[in-house]
């Protein structure tokens, strides 16, 4: 096996981005042969355990890991050896003292946020030990902490935070709120902690617990449901528990009134999780008003999922050039292509944005794409029967962008309506080639 992990390794050969899928895949079938061993022959799992982490961290510097796969796999080694030690019937403090250790000198960040996956390969009294070594740590930062007399030290504030997070997620796997909550009255209690103790009720069956702690982490933000950070399941989560308290209604209200601060796609999902069957019609005709006042490229993805074209339609109709050149292309181009079989006048206004966005930018290197997107506006002007908004426009660009050089050419061609000269395939250039005289010869 020592041979085997040697040959895996690869020694001596730096493994590039383009092969690290495939070199970390031979690495996990090894991995495979080993985990095997761990009922078996546990001991001898735990030292090739061992030795396979070795030989990983003296491979770092010869791979190059941007996708982070092979930093996963240690992780999965990492997991691994633990309940190979468990299994070997090791002592279950010194298994943590080393995974700790290790995590302390780690200077390839292997093993930064191990411990969400350390809390499912340890088991009963091996995850007691694991939490009774971090408490040690937070508690010798948190001692730092006070003999500071108030004066804030960051390295010290970084140490608590850092060893709390990592009790935080040691309580979640054991299920003890009470733990979690009394870390909290040292650390501070936030939108996060709020929403992991109510996880944890909820898993207990404790819903009207889990529900008051989801309202109390709504306290925290009031109106700011949909911040990207910390907590942001929690009104979801709310009004799930209050279905299954058999309070329907306050959950119903509660959706509707997010879809009307904003109105996506979303939001309209979520809505109709609460609405009742019989009345889904009405509920839709109501939100679909409600949502008019909305933001545009929420707007857009919205109507185009639940195929109200005619109010996607009249609305980019009314949409500034401007405002519309503003959207991504993600947003935007579904809809130009769904509205060029039924509102082409709407649709080539679209993909004038489309075009104008990336020429107004300079973004040459999508210059192919600019001119498919005009290519499309000018037929879809054509169908409307708008040839001078056609015109207007190829005037536009004529006197705002005549220096773009890889540009003009290509627009001429669109504009005169040219047919583009046929290049040669492949094949053609190829035999071309081939039937030529060697200069050798």
């Amino acid at each position: 096996m020592d041979r085997t992990i040697e040959i895996a390794l690869q020694p001596g050969r730096f493994v590039s981005y383009r092969d690290g899928y495939d070199f970390v895949s031979e690495l996990h079938q090894v991995e495979a042969e080993i985990a095997n061993l761990t009922a078996a022959d546990p001991p001898r799992a735990v030292t090739l355990y061992e030795t396979f982490m070795a030989g990983c961290n003296e491979k770092t510097e010869e791979i190059d890991d941007s996708d982070g796969g092979f930093g996963m796999f240690f992780e999965d080694l990492a997991c691994g050896w633990i309940k190979a030690r468990q299994a070997a019937g090791a002592d279950d403090g010194e298994t943590a003292r080393l995974l700790l250790g290790w995590m302390e000198d780690n200077p390839y960040g292997f093993l930064h946020d191990i411990e969400r996956e350390a809390v499912k390969a340890f088991r009963g009294k091996g995850l007691a030990a694991f939490e009774r070594e971090v408490l040690a740590r937070f508690e010798k930062a948190f001692a730092a902490q006070g003999r500071a007399g108030g004066r804030k030290d960051p390295e010290i504030d970084y140490r608590c935070r850092h060893w709390g997070g990592k009790l935080k997620t040691i309580y979640c796997a054991q299920r003890s709120a009470a733990k979690y909550i009394d870390l909290t009255s040292k650390l501070g209690l936030t939108r996060a902690d709020c929403e992991a103790v109510a996880t944890i009720f909820q898993a207990k069956g404790r819903l009207p617990d889990a529900l008051s702690w989801t309202e109390r982490g709504l306290e925290f933000g009031a109106g700011s449901e949909f911040d990207s950070g910390s907590g942001y399941k929690l009104a979801a989560m709310r009004r799930a528990l209050l279905r299954k308290l058999g309070r329907r209604e306050e959950a119903l209200e509660s959706a509707w009134a997010e879809f009307q601060k904003h109105p996506a796609m979303f939001t309209y999902q979520e809505l109709f999780r609460y609405t009742p069957k019989a009345g889904r019609a009405e509920w839709h005709a109501k939100a679909m008003e409600a949502a008019e006042h909305g933001h545009l490229d929420s707007l857009i993805e919205l109507w185009l999922g639940v195929k109200e074209i005619e109010r996607l339609a009249r609305r980019l109709d009314l949409a500034s050039n401007h405002e519309l050149e503003s959207l991504s292309h993600y947003v935007t181009e579904p809809a130009a292509g769904r509205l060029a079989k039924t509102h082409p006048g709407v649709a080539a206004k679209v993909f004038r944005a489309l075009c104008l966005r990336i020429i107004n930018a300079g973004k040459s290197k999508y210059y192919f794409a600019a001119l498919t997107h005009l290519e499309k506006a000018k037929n879809c002007y054509k169908e409307a029967g708008l040839e001078a908004e056609w015109h207007a426009l190829a005037a536009e660009i004529r006197k705002r962008h005549s220096r773009k050089s890889s540009f003009m050419p290509g627009f001429e061609r669109i504009a005169t309506g040219a047919r583009s000269p046929r290049q040669p395939s492949f094949l053609d250039r190829a035999r071309r080639r081939w039937a030529r005289p060697s200069k050798l010869t």
